[in-house]
């Protein structure tokens, strides 16, 4: 009698009394209750798809017990979540790990099933990591009821932690490698074994030697099949189970075909057997699969390079007490102390303390930079010097380095185009590959050739699409990799493949094209003191003020000035001695002083008077200047044939000026939302590809008008939201090095598709006229592959950095 199986997971359903349930007209069993009530469930939300798509059983589900609950529920509370949860759009984001997770239906079951509870916005899974994204609405669901619906299924989800992530990582390394090395070892034994019959170093063997030689290989193949080659035979399943074909169809084919002859060849007799062949292929394809992954790791493609800049705990100060705390126990308005040499966990304001602070990671500025109290310091940083007492503004997930993670997760989940189109062509690919090898078998078999089997094996073996698989993500990948570290952010799958088409730059000028700050540019003195004397007298009265302007004199030697008062709209007065001061607008100063005004100086920009009660003193004159490397930037871009365009709502004639500062020819100044809209539809009309680089709330508009948008790491948050690409460190010239590396990348995928599909082309041919060997079809596979895979490394080459660093800005705000 057949054992009855668990029409779920698969175990065996022998208990008493039996457990079942009508489907579709048929009994079936099952192992538990937990198993039924899943079935029951599945089938009762229209999921039961998920039954015939499966390659694998799925796991027995497991009743959550109390103090599980108990543990789950304490995720709702918000002082836990602000470690994995952020706000989005319409709802929370969290970011979770799927355990339980056995093939391509588990994420099809898990996708649709969470889609169907209250509050869901977006679930999706990625296959590769086990890592979920999860947008709820929290007034509709709790977190932890849609993880409990998680667990109902089967499946287990936890906040995803990247320690956890990095060893599971390091646990599926470990298990590539073993695969490798086992692979590797019966390469070797068997070519031992097979080498001298092919090539007749030995003679006159009795048939009992020969017998027995094929009987060690196959005990020598057998576990490399089974086992190295396992994941090659569970993905084709999986592929021919969704109808999408892929390369590892042919590869399991190749390898099963092989090693069912030669067995059958070992166990009845016959004439060729091919375990060396099968034994190089597996271990020539993990090799280059090994290759191709240590070098992605090495690129820092995992996922986790980032997340390693994000400490675990950190240094509370409350009053006279130091403790160490978890950093997700860090809430805003603490006081953290940030020792040399240690690496920011938050996102905050330094109270006490000046250092240098190494911001590689955010920004891609391998300088130092000197930071003091006022200023605003990122998670991912890492102190220099001197010892820093930073009050917390943003910590866990709120933190800009969080948003960049997220960021990146979103472009590496999201396929371009081209990487759809790569996988269109090699999918056709294998399918006629799977139509030809059977005919190549006839026509070979017809002619009577005695080795149509081996040249068959060589022809699924040798026109395997691995290489035009990789050819795209590959390039793409690396490429997205070298832009972060540059300081430009793609925020979109579509950034990089879209920027190689753009021949026309539209900037905007505050924030974008100039610093966004005010700036001391010139000082006419007209009273008897001298301009040191005069700056020092200024700095003395604006000390006592916030405003913008006042910040200009901030950093300045001053002159203690006191009884300081703040004239709303016009300036400050003070006294230093028994001498009356005020600073302000010309109008202000003018009617405190009651002198008649000296003609202005005629500088650009703003003007600040300055003057006692007996005299005027000096005139400054204060103004937004061009960033250091605006000029270089529009001089590098115009290099490359890209027309530039100043688009501003500011007086026209201080567009015009900042336009011929950096070398722009066309400038458009006093212009709306609107008429900016208005002037990139026209720009596109004439069939330009335009990209639009700005930073404040009233460029949204324009930017979503244009082809490609890239937003300053100084925006507002919505502003990042809404753009293809963030410009974290603010220097212009990034965006040329990130329109160059466009430009190489569809020429490096290019390269990549042409030696995919020649190679392809050419060796079909020499396999099908039986030129080539199966292991030297192997050979040639992985060589191909890894040709491809170090092409498209060359993109991770970073450029050499601009060493003038003046006027860096580093953006204050959180990348959504």
């Amino acid at each position: 009698m057949t054992a009855l199986k668990c029409f779920h997971c698969g175990e065996p359903a022998d208990g008493e009394p039996q457990i079942t349930l009508e489907l579709d007209g048929r009994t079936q069993h099952f192992c538990c209750r937990g198993c039924q009530a899943v079935c029951e469930t599945i089938r009762g939300e229209g999921l039961s798809g998920f039954y015939d798509i499966r390659t694998e059983s799925a796991v027995t589900p497991r009743q959550l017990s109390g103090s599980e609950l108990d543990r789950i529920r304490e995720l709702d509370h918000p002082l836990v979540q602000q470690a994995f949860v952020s706000p989005v759009k319409g709802g929370e984001e969290a970011q979770l790990l799927i355990g339980g997770i056995t093939c391509a239906a588990c994420i099809w079951l898990l996708e649709n099933h969470m889609k169907k509870q209250p509050g869901v916005l977006s679930f999706t899974v990625n296959h590769t990591t086990q890592r979920a994204r999860l947008v709820w609405a929290q007034d509709q669901s709790r977190l932890s009821d849609l993880l409990i619906a998680i667990h109902e299924l089967g499946y287990t989800a936890r906040p995803y932690q990247p320690d956890e992530a990095e060893q599971a990582l390091r646990s599926e390394h470990r298990s590539m490698l073993i695969r490798l090395v086992l692979a590797g070892i019966g390469s070797f034994q068997s070519m031992m074994l097979a080498f001298p019959l092919y090539f007749e170093m030995v003679n006159d063997l009795s048939p009992e030697f020969v017998s027995f030689f094929r009987w060690f290989s196959l005990l020598i193949a057998t576990p490399v099949v089974f086992y190295s080659a396992r994941p090659f035979f569970s993905n084709a399943w999986r592929d021919l189970k969704s109808r999408h074909l892929t390369m590892d169809v042919p590869v399991a084919i190749a390898i099963g075909l092989a090693y069912a002859a030669s067995a059958w060849v070992t166990a009845f007799g016959g004439e060729e057997v091919y375990f060396e062949s099968v034994c190089m292929f597996t271990f020539f394809l993990l090799l280059g699969r090994y290759i191709e992954v240590q070098a992605r790791f090495r690129a820092g493609l995992t996922g986790n390079a980032l997340a390693g800049f994000q400490p675990t705990v950190a240094t509370r100060v409350q009053g006279e007490q130091v403790e160490v705390v978890p950093a997700h126990a860090i809430k805003p308005g603490d006081v953290i102390r940030i020792r040399p040499g240690e690496t920011l966990p938050i996102d905050g304001e330094i109270v006490h303390g000046q250092s240098t602070l190494n911001e590689a990671a955010l920004t891609g500025e391998y300088l130092p930079e000197t930071r003091m109290p006022g200023d605003t310091v990122h998670a991912g940083s890492i102190n220099g010097e001197n010892p820093l007492d930073v009050r917390v503004v943003r910590a866990g997930s709120q933190t800009r380095l969080s948003g960049i993670m997220r960021v990146l997760d979103r472009v590496q989940a999201e396929k371009p185009p081209v990487a759809l189109m790569a996988d269109r062509i090699a999918g056709k690919f294998v399918a006629r590959v799977l139509i030809l090898a059977p005919v190549v078998w006839l026509g070979w078999w017809l002619a009577g050739a005695d080795n149509a089997f081996d040249i068959t094996l060589s022809v699924l073996v040798v026109t395997c699409p691995c290489a035009l698989s990789l050819a795209t993500p590959t390039a793409i990948t690396a490429a997205t990799v070298k832009l972060r570290r540059l300081g430009f952010l793609p925020t979109r799958g579509h950034t990089l493949e879209s920027m190689n088409t753009i021949d026309t730059v539209v900037f905007d000028k505050t924030g974008t094209l100039t610093r966004g700050e005010l700036s001391l540019v010139g000082v006419k003195v007209v009273g008897h003191m001298d301009e040191s004397a005069c700056l020092k007298l200024a700095a003395g009265l604006e000390q006592h003020s916030e405003h913008p302007i006042a910040r200009v004199f901030h950093n300045r030697a001053s002159s203690a000035v006191g009884q300081v008062t703040n004239h709303l709209g016009g300036g400050l007065s003070g006294k230093l001695g028994d001498q009356q001061l005020y600073i302000g607008h010309k109008d202000f100063v003018e009617s405190c002083v009651n002198l008649p005004a000296p003609a202005s100086p005629g500088y650009q920009g703003m003007e600040i008077w300055l003057a006692s009660e007996r005299e005027w003193l000096a005139c400054f004159s204060l103004d937004d200047q061009p960033r250091h490397d605006a000029a270089s930037a529009i001089h590098s871009l115009e290099g490359l044939g890209i027309r530039t365009l100043l688009l501003s709502g500011d007086r026209s004639d201080h567009v015009s000026q900042v336009a011929r500062a950096v070398g722009i020819e066309e400038a458009i100044g006093q212009a709306s939302p609107e008429q900016k809209l208005e002037v990139l539809k026209q720009l596109t009309g004439e069939g330009h590809k335009v990209m639009m680089v700005g930073d404040g709330l009233n460029d949204l508009p324009s930017m979503a008008g244009a082809g490609i948008s890239v937003a300053m790491g100084s925006a507002a948050d919505l502003t990042q939201l809404h753009a293809d690409a963030v410009l974290l460190n603010g220097q212009l010239i990034q965006l040329v090095e990130a329109l160059k590396t466009s430009r190489l990348t569809r020429r490096v995928i290019r390269q990549n598709l042409m030696w995919a599909l020649v190679y392809n082309v050419c060796a079909l041919p020499l396999a099908a006229a039986g030129m080539v060997p199966p292991w030297l079809a192997a050979i040639g596979m992985s060589l191909s592959s890894l040709v491809v895979v170090l092409n498209a490394l060359r993109l991770g080459r970073t450029a050499a950095r601009p060493t003038n660093r003046a006027g860096t800005t580093v953006g204050a705000q959180a990348v959504s």
